[in-house]
């Protein structure tokens, strides 16, 4: 038995491998093409381990992901490749139309062959799950009701459109040629493995640096975050038993501003790493200018796989940041082995005005 995943040394995707591994003694077939934010030493806990198989390529090589599903047989496709930073796609869009809408195409079309020459029994039993995120959905008001997986689509940048057809295209694949999909929509992401262009891990890192702590606007844009070993068992779940077709969301029940989050990640630091000088690191809290078409809010109601597949997120933002804190104090080497000078420059541009 075998799953390919792709993606798997990314942020959410390495965490989901991890797991996986740990769970069960299944071979993972790991596809990913090491843009600055996959990251071989995420898996180095696998070194030595037969059941974990790394092929560095893309998506959008359908010959080689062809061969892979041939020679592996895997029973599962669990994709996650995508390029996910919103400011990255403001500042050049093509990645993401390449990555997001058209290798997920040829993904689909290397699955698609490859399924419909499985024998009956074993076609039945595959799934193709495609990760996809909140922000397709566009911005919520302050007193609107959370998104569901019926709410329509309006994404609001690059990112969020490329991954709104992206979407849509795993969905039409299931209608009109039959392979068994399932996409889940997750809210924001956060935990170990996470590459510091991201709030969180952005945060940690310049404060550490005694740098200043970029906010957006007024900060009080609102995000529901996930706990990432939460998100991983939710995909676990949804792809143990899950409805072929069906979309489900996946929230932590974790409503926050931006400034809320950088405010509790400042008291932390305070806590578990104070500074020499006794000052608190929200002094370093500094206010950028906000980035075009910034979503207000996003909210998950993530009833459906509560109700229908038992999920539950395990951890409270209180819990899971703290963890996440000191998972960030307890690897400085590896923050500081992904941090390049390449990361620095873009830091600098972007974070300017």
């Amino acid at each position: 038995m075998s799953i390919l995943v792709t993606g798997g040394a990314g942020f959410i995707g390495s965490n989901f491998v991890l797991d996986w591994l740990a769970d069960r003694d299944e071979r993972v077939i790991n596809v990913d093409k090491l843009t600055y934010a996959g990251n071989l030493e995420n898996l180095a806990a696998l070194d030595g381990d037969g059941r974990h198989v790394f092929v560095h390529g893309d998506i959008g090589d359908t010959a080689l992901i062809s061969r892979l599903l041939t020679e592996h047989q895997p029973w599962a496709v669990v994709n996650f490749a995508a390029e996910s930073h919103v400011d990255r796609s403001i500042q050049g869009p093509d990645d993401f139309i390449q990555t997001n809408i058209v290798g997920t195409f040829r993904l689909l079309e290397a699955v698609r062959a490859y399924w419909s020459g499985l024998p009956k029994q074993e076609r039945e039993t595959f799934r193709f799950l495609h990760i996809s995120t909140d922000e397709v959905y566009g911005s919520l008001a302050a007193d609107a009701p959370a998104f569901r997986e019926d709410t329509r689509y309006e994404p609001n940048s690059p990112y969020s459109a490329s991954k709104a057809a992206s979407d849509h295209l795993v969905r039409a694949y299931r209608q009109t040629y039959g392979v068994p999909v399932l996409t889940t929509n997750c809210s924001n992401n956060y935990g170990p493995f996470q590459f510091p262009e991201k709030l969180i891990p952005l945060v940690i890192h310049n404060a550490l640096a005694g740098k200043a702590l970029p906010v957006y606007g007024d900060g009080l844009q609102i995000r529901d975050w996930l706990y990432v070993k939460d998100h991983c068992s939710a995909i676990r779940r949804v792809l143990e038993a899950g409805a072929v077709g069906e979309t489900y969301n996946v929230g932590g029940r974790s409503e926050q501003t931006n400034l809320d989050v950088v405010s509790t990640v400042c008291e932390l630091l305070d806590e578990l790493s104070p500074r020499r000088d006794g000052e608190s690191y929200a002094s370093l809290i500094t206010y950028v200018a906000d980035r075009p078409g910034h979503d207000r809010r996003y909210a998950i109601d993530a009833g459906k796989i509560e109700r229908e597949l038992g999920w539950q997120p395990q951890e409270t933002f209180a819990s899971g940041i703290r963890q996440t804190v000191q998972w960030y104090l307890a690897h400085r080497e590896w923050v500081a082995n992904v941090t390049s000078g390449a990361y620095r420059d873009w830091i600098v541009r972007q974070y300017a005005s």
